[in-house]
């Protein structure tokens, strides 16, 4: 057993019991290859590690069973069937990623808390400043290269609930794909011999074409002079989560029907702008000074024929960016950072993610532009609450904190149910102390 690790803040106290890390490797032989990450996977932006969390609830029917152990063995299982993510990662030329299957495994780790699901409160929302005691950094695994691609951790809580906590490599894996995969776990835990979705790996599907050649405008990989934002050199950086109710998310809706033009403006498109307007008021940025929203957008299933095959677990994500002042944003009506959101949202195509493939040879692989960047990422619907041990649904399930890697303009839309059984949206950001204050106001202000 592990030396004991407390956390303290505020009313919340509590001790995680950590037992020594282990490797859980697949549970029969796989094979042994190399294989290529796609030029979508391995560009400088999805170079880290990708948190996730998962609370649960006690279950009668589930007395007397360790979830620790379910989780564990039907883990094994699954990497037979996703048998690259227990390899590792190795750089070519180019800095080229590719993994090495050689099954050496997964990182896992069996922890107990002396506290209780609903000592954390209610509602369960980012950030949860106790992540660090749920998901342990061990060492000398925390690397891109050369160590495992995922790292878990079941904590046991002592109302008979217990706590999920995960890491993936960016690289070999988005949000949907992770999910794939988490779900395929719980398929197994539950009984069933194999994933429902046949894993696809298939990366050559988005890796540069050749010649490559770039055939849209990507300002989001802009190379800036200086691409710090000096918002975040502040020393007092806060954290708030914003909830958004039925009542709320069409209050928004309303507050962009007179500019609509009679076209459909979906929850996200209404909320994004919104969003990004108040944030932008709230920083009291020179009118002069460059803007620009990154619209995180999946591209399975956007193209006829699919680009992508069902199970396909890669990354399948692009930016397309819309760029502007402080001034005009703030300045001009709602529906200018409606029409804005609306067109980056629609750039997001085959063409545009094959666009950026090509890019990332051309380039060197760059990162994102971060100065003056505010992205949203609504993974409401990728439906994490559903993954079910056997305990049920989750009470939370989603990212623990703001921010991807080190960029930490991102903001999630995560799906929660509230205490009338009513699905919401909570969206947690982080500014300046003052920043937040004046951002909290915009958003009470215009929601009356």
């Amino acid at each position: 057993m592990a030396l004991p690790a407390a956390f303290s803040s505020g009313d919340l106290v509590f001790t995680v019991r950590r037992r020594e890390p282990e490797l859980v490797a697949p549970a029969k032989p796989t094979p042994h290859e190399l294989k290529l990450l796609s030029d979508i996977d391995d560009q400088d932006g999805f170079r880290f590690q990708m948190p996730g969390i998962h609370f649960y609830g006690h279950k009668t029917s589930m007395r007397g069973k360790d979830p620790a152990q379910v989780i564990k063995n039907a883990l094994a299982q699954a990497l037979v069937f996703y048998y690259p993510l227990a390899g590792r990662l190795r750089e070519g030329a180019g800095r080229k990623l590719m993994v090495d299957c050689n099954g050496e495994g997964v990182m896992f780790v069996e922890a107990d808390a002396d506290i209780s699901l609903h000592q954390f409160g209610d509602p369960l929302h980012p950030p949860f400043p106790y992540f660090d005691e749920l998901l342990y950094n061990v060492p000398g695994s925390e690397g891109l290269l050369n160590c495992p691609l995922l790292t878990f951790q079941v904590t046991r809580l002592k109302c008979g609930g217990f706590i999920f906590a995960h890491s993936v490599n960016h690289t070999v894996s988005d949000g949907p794909g992770m999910f794939q995969f988490l779900n395929a776990v719980a398929e197994i835990a539950g009984g069933a011999c194999a994933p429902s979705v046949a894993p696809v790996w298939r990366r050559e599907l988005l890796s540069a074409r050749d010649p490559p050649r770039v055939t849209c405008t990507h300002r989001e990989y802009e190379q800036l002079p200086n691409n710090n934002d000096p918002i975040w050199t502040q020393e007092s950086i806060v954290h708030h989560s914003f909830f958004f109710g039925p009542k709320k998310l069409e209050a928004i809706r309303q507050l962009f029907s007179p500019y609509n033009n009679g076209e459909h403006t979906t929850r996200f498109e209404a909320l994004t702008a919104f969003l990004w307007r108040c944030r932008t008021k709230a920083l009291q940025l020179e009118s002069s000074e460059e803007v620009r929203f990154t619209c995180v957008s999946n591209i399975r299933g956007k193209s006829n024929p699919p680009l992508l095959p069902p199970g396909y677990y890669g990354n399948a994500f692009v930016y397309p960016a819309a760029v502007t002042t402080a001034g005009k944003l703030c300045e001009n009506p709602l529906g200018y950072a409606l029409e804005l959101v609306k067109k980056a949202k629609a750039e997001a195509t085959a063409e545009y993610i094959q666009s950026v493939a090509d890019l990332m040879v051309i380039k060197g692989r760059p990162g994102l532009t971060m100065r003056g960047t505010w992205s949203a990422s609504d993974i409401s619907r990728v439906r994490f609450r559903d993954v079910d041990f056997g305990w049920g649904k989750a009470v939370y399930a989603g990212p623990p904190t703001t921010g991807a890697g080190d960029f930490q303009g991102v903001s999630y839309y995560v799906g929660y149910q509230n205490g009338k059984g009513e699905e919401c949206i909570v969206v947690p950001c982080s500014l300046p102390l003052n920043a937040m204050k004046r951002f909290i106001q915009e958003v009470d202000q215009l929601l009356g």
